[in-house]
């Protein structure tokens, strides 16, 4: 695998066998042509990488080094030259060294001019410094053409190749020339470059590789936000009312049962909260009358992060599962359960089986675990490897019609595990609700105005809009709204 012969001519073929790889005559290895050659300055792990993948995939590699004599580690049929002789060796220069060790290039002013400086370089913190890496870069050698490209990759992605994840390369530069070579590259190389403009963007293109989760931002707030305010809420209802009303001390049960009751409530309004912006979006479409009017920014924010809450909500399902299958192994059921055995034989009684109950436990099982089934297949379609083998019909009628079918799911399973309660007087301990009546409150609104949504006037209407339609452009334009005589 990490072996890679070049596109050599003829003759060179014939030769390939005098080839050396490393040692100190490097200088002796078969020069392929110039067009084919790119130089990398910097041997550390990301230029060894990069060489190695140019490498693999027919270039001709030079590296340039100041100790050219002691650079064991680099890939076979690679060259290595001193800074000056690698830079007269290729157009297409590769920087993989940090900002802070440029000053060699000055030096080398007369060498790289004309030729494509493609910057590589990364700061350790946004605002590290007053202007971008390549914009510096530029300043010290004005007579090359400086892209930068390839610093949103890591070693390893270009040790193993693209994948989904981190296929795309960012390029922005001044001469749309030396843009279209590093574009070629990247390409041959695997990956999908994308140009971002002049090198003004490069400012941007250093930032994002020290972004850290920007997607996951605020679903990770909302969820935080959730897990806290329906942690405490419930504490005080099942834990500190308790001690206070009756004397008992049940903190035990804050480990499962009270996270047991915390994880399906912030799924269930996570799982909401992916398909209430669809709805409103859709209700203001209508509204509007045409969809060629921007949402407002805190619906695309919230749009855009669906699938972050969306993946959050089947983690907490998760948990709720791991922590039901636990149950029956818990020293305190295991105590009730034989408590109670016992006194049912110390009074000699039983209990009569009751066919109403029967049916609702089965049922509140049975839609559990469909709607559980429904939230894994939601987030297994999410997968970017998944959901490029699926068209986008497909991947809608997942995303969209079953994800509602989940939520309907999911909230009979809630109702059907609160059933009657809500008519005894008791289960309002401080006269404040339990904590599954709060959480329905969300998905039942979310799915009466998909409901609403649904009705054939309505989606009728939606429908057009999305195909183009606007409210009162009949009356603006008359004319366009009559049918075509043949």
């Amino acid at each position: 695998m990490w072996m890679c012969f070049f596109c050599m001519t003829g003759q060179e073929r014939s030769e390939k066998s005098e080839c050396v790889s490393l040692s100190p005559m490097r200088e002796a290895v078969p020069a392929p042509p110039e067009y084919e050659r790119v130089c990398v300055f910097g041997t550390g792990d990301m230029g060894r990488s990069l060489g190695l993948r140019l490498l693999q995939a027919g270039y001709g590699v030079v590296f340039g080094s100041r100790r050219p004599q002691s650079s064991s580690l680099l890939p076979h049929r690679a060259q290595v030259l001193g800074h000056a002789a690698a830079a007269q060796s290729a157009h297409l220069i590769f920087i993989a060294v940090q900002r802070e060790h440029y000053d060699f290039l000055v030096p080398l002013a007369n060498q790289l001019k004309g030729k494509v400086l493609v910057d590589l370089s990364n700061n350790l913190r946004k605002n590290q410094y007053p202007e971008a890496n390549a914009e510096y870069l530029q300043s010290l050698v004005p007579g090359a053409e400086v892209v930068k490209g390839f610093n949103t990759l890591s070693a390893w992605a270009l040790q193993n190749g693209p994948s989904d994840a981190n296929r795309q390369v960012y390029i922005c530069g001044e001469s749309a020339e030396a843009k279209q070579a590093v574009m070629a590259v990247a390409t041959k190389l695997g990956f999908s470059a994308l140009d971002r403009g002049s090198l003004s963007a490069a400012w941007e293109l250093e930032d994002f590789p020290l972004q850290l989760f920007p997607q996951w931002r605020l679903p990770l707030r909302i969820a935080i936000g959730l897990c806290a305010a329906f942690f405490f809420y419930l504490l005080i209802r099942d834990i500190i009312y308790s001690y206070i009303t009756q004397g008992k001390d049940i903190s035990f049960r804050i480990m499962v049962s009270l996270a047991n009751k915390v994880c399906p409530i912030v799924s269930l309004i996570m799982l909401s909260l992916c398909y209430l912006p669809g709805v409103l979006a859709s209700f203001l479409q209508l509204y509007r009358g045409t969809k060629y009017r921007r949402f407002p920014d805190w619906l695309d924010r919230w749009m855009l992060c669906r699938k972050q809450l969306g993946l959050l909500a089947l983690g907490f399902a998760f948990l709720h599962v791991l922590y039901t299958l636990i149950i029956p192994i818990r020293y305190y059921v295991r105590f009730k359960s034989t408590e109670r055995t016992v006194s049912l034989i110390r009074e000699n009684r039983t209990t009569e089986f009751d066919t109403t109950m029967a049916w609702r436990g089965d049922s509140y099982l049975s839609l559990g675990i469909l709607g559980f089934g429904l939230y894994v297949l939601l987030g297994i379609t999410s997968l970017p490897s998944v959901s490029n083998a699926l068209s986008w019909r497909e991947f809608s009628f997942v995303q969209s019609k079953l994800g509602h079918l989940t939520l309907l799911l999911c909230t009979a399973h809630t109702y059907l595990y609160g059933w009657n309660r809500f008519l005894s007087s008791s289960i309002y301990k401080w006269y404040t609700p339990p904590g599954y009546m709060l959480c329905l409150v969300l998905p039942s609104v979310v799915l009466l105005l998909k409901l609403l949504l649904i009705t054939p006037c309505v989606d009728r209407t939606i429908t057009r809009i999305r195909q183009g339609w606007e409210r009162g452009a009949d009356q603006r334009n008359p004319k366009d709204s009559q049918p075509l005589i043949p």
